[in-house]
């Protein structure tokens, strides 16, 4: 007879290169329950589960709060179907917000490109050769935004 595979924190960290910090975290939150072995802590399969689901939520910037709420529909449901929905409505607010931050973005940046133009041109205006040059960013370089 198999029994079901277990994990500890320091294994189920180094898996998905996180800390054991932010597993005990998720604990507190109410995403994990791990079972107690004296001191140790020893998570399951459903754990394990629950955790991959919580840091892809994550990447996708839900709140702990919309992905605990997908996963107790995951636990309760019968069927997928309402945990489906809710999900596509979280992608479709995340996705506005994404949307948002986007146009602000570019915004932001035709401004930044009209004061440089303007700038340099008062350089210019003054026999002044402009010295700064648009920041170029490196090949593999993240921006900080």
């Amino acid at each position: 007879m198999a029994t079901e595979p277990t994990y500890s924190i320091s294994e189920l960290a180094r898996e998905f290169s996180i800390t054991p910090r932010t597993i005990r975290h998720y604990e507190d939150q109410g995403l994990l329950a791990p079972q107690r072995a004296g001191q140790v802590r020893v998570y399951s399969k459903r754990d394990r589960t629950r955790l991959k689901l919580t840091l892809r939520g994550r990447r996708l910037g839900l709140s702990l709060a919309e992905i605990r709420e997908m996963i107790e529909l995951y636990d309760n449901a019968p069927d997928e179907t309402t945990q489906l929905y809710k999900f596509l409505q979280a992608l479709s607010r995340r996705r506005a917000q994404l949307e948002q931050q986007s146009e602000d973005i570019r915004a932001i940046l035709g401004e930044v490109t009209a004061f440089e133009n303007q700038c340099r041109e008062l350089l210019e205006k003054r026999g002044r050769r402009a010295q700064a040059k648009p920041a170029r960013r490196r090949t593999g370089e993240r921006s900080a935004a």
